[in-house]
């Protein structure tokens, strides 16, 4: 059984960008524009409203409820770290 990546770490970079630190040492910036679609993400357009974010079980959420499965984070995360 693998463990579920943990956001440890979030730090806000500018427009939809957040700089994401897992349990594992994994560090990377996610550009979360690419899920702002649907309602619940629809308030994450206003940049203000986005910049609330925070740490909730292992990943990040907003207060509306909105939030991004921590290993669709690691994985965008895992991505963009360079080979």
């Amino acid at each position: 059984m693998s463990i579920i990546p943990t956001v440890i770490r979030a730090t806000y970079c500018g427009e939809y960008r957040i700089d994401l630190v897992f349990q594992d040492g994994v560090q990377a910036i996610v550009d979360f524009a690419q899920w702002l679609d649907g309602p619940v993400f629809e308030p994450l357009r206003d940049r203000e409203y986005f910049r609330r974010f925070f740490i909730d079980g292992g990943t990040v959420g907003w207060p509306n409820g909105a939030d991004i499965a921590p290993e669709t984070l690691y994985e965008e995360a895992a991505a963009e770290r360079p080979a």
